[in-house]
């Protein structure tokens, strides 16, 4: 049953996807970005619905009270595609430091445009860092919020952490509260897989990290508060979803953590 429920999400979450994309293109683009900004989060709505109904998967959010007025940085542990859009319908007017060949999918780079996410070339230096950090600046001046993923690239739950240190520049210059968030989604939805799996897991948005931090405090203390809520909520997922498949980093990591709670116990 996983696998086919699994097959029949996919297929009506991308036909979801597309679909919206073309027959709600005209008035997305005819409308004011912050008016358009609906489409995205109702389409996230929607798919949050559809792993209800079809896969049989729910999620809550703690910690919303923890999320500042105004600008701020968000910065989550990135498992999953899930997690891409998952927290559009609770966010004001948030913008993403996103890689430049997205922008160069049709109807999906559009879309993008529209909404003035800032693309960037991964392998850049200099003059280049220096236009991305100016274009974040003037996006943050209307009072958006920030998206940025601290260790780049998804990451297996229980995994090492290998965290960027291109956050820490970016709390130095924009001078904002950075706000980490931490989560297991890639336990029911993989990366590289095609599987999904039933069951309830939590959002944790911690405290802000208010600015004014040495750089390199900064990025200690991030890695620090980050990964030991990630720990907490690692062990507590799979302990109340005992039927998930772990991938073999949660299974180490797992095993580790329930050594050292034992040994304090």
């Amino acid at each position: 049953m996983i696998a086919l429920r699994s097959v029949l999400f996919n297929t009506i979450f991308y036909a979801n996807l597309i679909i919206r994309m073309i027959v709600l293109s005209p008035y997305y683009f005819l409308a004011p970005r912050l008016t358009a900004y609906a489409i995205p989060k109702n389409w996230a709505r929607s798919n949050h619905w559809l792993m209800r109904v079809i896969v049989g998967t729910t999620f809550e959010i703690e910690g919303l009270e923890n999320l500042p007025e105004g600008s701020y940085i968000l910065a989550p542990k990135h498992q999953s595609f899930w997690d891409t859009y998952a927290l559009l319908p609770w966010l004001k007017d948030p913008v993403y430091i996103l890689k430049r060949e997205l922008m160069w999918i049709p109807l999906f780079g559009w879309y993008a445009k529209k909404q003035r996410v800032i693309p960037v070339d991964r392998g850049a230096r200099g003059k280049v860092m220096v236009e991305v950090l100016k274009r974040t600046k003037e996006e943050l001046s209307t009072g958006r919020q920030l998206i940025i993923y601290p260790e780049g690239t998804r990451r297996p739950p229980g995994a090492e952490p290998v965290y960027k240190y291109g956050i820490a520049r970016m709390y130095r210059d924009l001078a904002i509260p950075v706000v980490p968030i931490v989560m297991h989604p890639g336990l029911f939805w993989p990366r590289r897989s095609i599987r999904r799996y039933p069951g309830h897991f939590k959002v944790r948005i911690l405290p802000p990290i208010m600015p004014g931090m040495d750089p390199d405090a900064f990025f200690a203390h991030l890695i620090e508060v980050s990964e030991r809520a990630s720990d907490e909520l690692l062990l507590e997922t799979v302990e109340a979803n005992p039927h998930v498949p772990l991938p073999p980093t949660a299974v180490e990591r797992v095993a580790e953590l329930r050594k050292l709670k034992a040994a304090t116990a």
